[in-house]
């Protein structure tokens, strides 16, 4: 990876003060962030309106961390797009764009791999490789809406990786996709997903950014989730859901509870009373997940119709709930398994 900073991780205020350390006015810093953040651009040679002398500066002192597509599947159900991403250091992570009624939703990753161990996931077979900067989160979203010429209008940090497991990053992303002066989305069209970090989700509460706040529960008891998310030996269910109420206190967002339905694993009765007791406890939302079958694992998702079923105990105990839609199903699995089978085909291509 370089020694250089990726400029386009500063926010305005510390691009502002790079600015004035160079020795530049700091009108210099809007236009910076303009090229970065607006017109999207991944070299200072379309910096137009700059000087030839600064370009070279800021190529000598500063690079902008690439997120280059080199893998795209489209589905031909629902239009849904998945991206393999290539990172200036040669890593790689993926990248989803889902199309909705109301606009365009990103999916992106915010580690390459992932270190928190959860069973089901492929994300976690291989290890954390690395965190990703601001600018290499906010650079998916621009390389998607230059693939595809349309404005995002909602992020998901769903992809690759543990958010709060890179929380100064991730906040640092959070204060550049939602200046005004770039994409300036609302908070609001802001969804984080986390297995439950609680001392980094009480901190993120006390930053009040309002977005909302995926908690990825999986089991109803503190046993069945240790079994399934290691994070579980360090924070009981209590202690997470004491986190969970700080946080709607704190931003007045209700938490939605990620329960992925794993077939004879957590989709029993006792797992269906205990998700109820849990909801009731929170203001909240459920969104069941049909786990997605890994290679590597041996679960399996929970049947379609015993899913329906579930969903409709919790309804008639008056819990907002839904099943999650399956979107492009035809062109790949998520959750790590494109990336991983990027990488066993350039391994594949390098042993041949």
């Amino acid at each position: 990876m370089s020694d250089k900073r990726d400029i386009r991780s500063f926010s305005y205020e510390q691009l502002r003060h790079e600015m004035e350390a160079l020795g530049e006015k700091p009108f210099r810093a809007d236009q910076i962030f303009d090229w970065l953040h607006n017109k999207k651009v991944s070299d200072y040679s379309s910096m137009t309106n700059l000087s030839a002398n600064l370009r070279g500066l800021l190529s000598e002192k500063y690079e902008i961390y690439e997120t280059v597509p080199v893998k795209v599947l489209v589905s031909s159900i629902d239009g849904t797009r998945k991206y393999v991403h290539r990172l200036n250091d040669g890593n790689v992570i993926e990248t989803v764009l889902l199309r909705y009624d109301y606009g365009y939703t990103a999916c992106i990753s915010s580690q390459a791999g992932c270190r928190m161990g959860c069973r089901f996931c492929a994300s976690t077979i291989d290890g954390l490789a690395r965190n990703l900067t601001a600018g290499e989160m906010a650079g998916q979203v621009y390389s998607v809406e230059k693939d595809t010429k349309e404005r995002v209008s909602h992020v998901v940090v769903m992809g690759s990786g543990e958010p709060l497991d890179n929380f100064d990053n991730f906040t640092d992303f959070i204060e550049l996709i939602s200046d005004s002066r770039g994409a300036g989305l609302s908070g609001r069209n802001i969804t984080a997903s986390t297995c439950g970090i609680v001392p980094r989700m009480i901190e993120l509460a006390d930053r009040r950014y309002a977005l909302t706040l995926a908690v990825s529960l999986h089991a109803a008891t503190d046993e069945k989730r240790r079994r399934l998310m290691p994070v579980a030996e360090r924070y009981s269910i209590d202690e997470l859901l004491d986190a969970c109420r700080y946080y709607f206190d704190k931003t007045g967002r209700r938490i939605t509870f990620e329960y992925s339905l794993i077939e004879g694993e957590n989709d029993g009765e006792e797992d269906v009373e205990g998700l109820i007791r849990i909801a009731r406890s929170v203001n909240s939302h459920v969104n069941l997940i049909p786990v997605n079958p890994i290679r590597e694992r041996p679960f399996r998702a929970t049947a379609p119709a015993a899913a329906a079923v579930l969903k409709n105990k919790l309804e008639k105990n008056h819990i907002n709930v839904t099943i999650r839609r399956e979107m492009g199903r035809d062109i790949s699995a998520s959750c790590g398994q494109l990336r991983r089978s990027f990488l066993k085909e350039c391994a594949g291509d390098q042993n041949a």
